[in-house]
């Protein structure tokens, strides 16, 4: 009986990988992220990870202007030079679209981030990459959490002083927000996705 064939993974460099590393490692698993110079692979997406990204791409992409801004969704964002997280969705200014085979925006692009937390990337989505995002300078964030299957949604706005996040509000059936444009969305539509 022959041996099931053990997966080799790249041996990463010993000051780690830098952003354009990643675009060239060969037969990485889909939605590898880089923090800290270090490759990070996700865990398969459950129900409620899935729905909450349709979800807010869809509401986003509705309610954004589009002379203004994109919503996109999975697309890795570079942060610093061994900075490049992949944000659940995102919303980038409109002139910052840069082309069909782009695989990444610059952190000035990015105007709000939005990553849905699950088990594996709780530490990850709860401390290093807000830390991240506002060293970059991204002015809001958004952390979605599951509450039983419900929305709890953690809405961050940059404080360009301490380039740190503040707390805009906790939001469970409905956000209502006027920046980074008019948001209302129905956050109990997650039950019916």
């Amino acid at each position: 009986m022959s041996a099931e064939p053990v997966a080799e993974w790249p041996r990463p460099p010993v000051e780690g990988y830098i952003a354009d590393d990643l675009d060239g490692i060969v037969d990485l698993p889909p939605h590898t992220e880089l923090i800290d110079g270090a490759l990070v692979t996700v865990s398969p997406q459950k129900l409620f990870h899935m729905k909450a990204l349709r979800l807010f791409e869809n509401a986003l992409a509705r309610l954004a202007p589009w002379e203004l801004f994109r919503v996109r969704r999975e697309m890795s964002v570079v942060l610093g030079p061994r900075q490049r997280p992949e944000p659940d969705v995102l919303v980038v200014r409109a002139d910052a679209d840069i082309g069909p085979d782009a695989t990444w925006y610059p952190a000035d692009a990015v105007v709000l981030v939005v990553e849905v937390v699950s088990p594996d990337s709780e530490e990850r989505d709860r401390k290093r990459k807000p830390q991240l995002y506002a060293e970059a300078g991204i002015q809001y964030f958004w952390r979605i959490e599951s509450l039983s299957g419900k929305i709890a949604l953690y809405a961050y706005e940059l404080d360009p002083a301490t380039r740190q996040y503040a707390l805009n509000g906790i939001f469970h059936d409905r956000v209502s927000l006027t920046l980074p444009f008019d948001i209302d969305i129905d956050l109990t539509e997650i039950d019916r996705i």
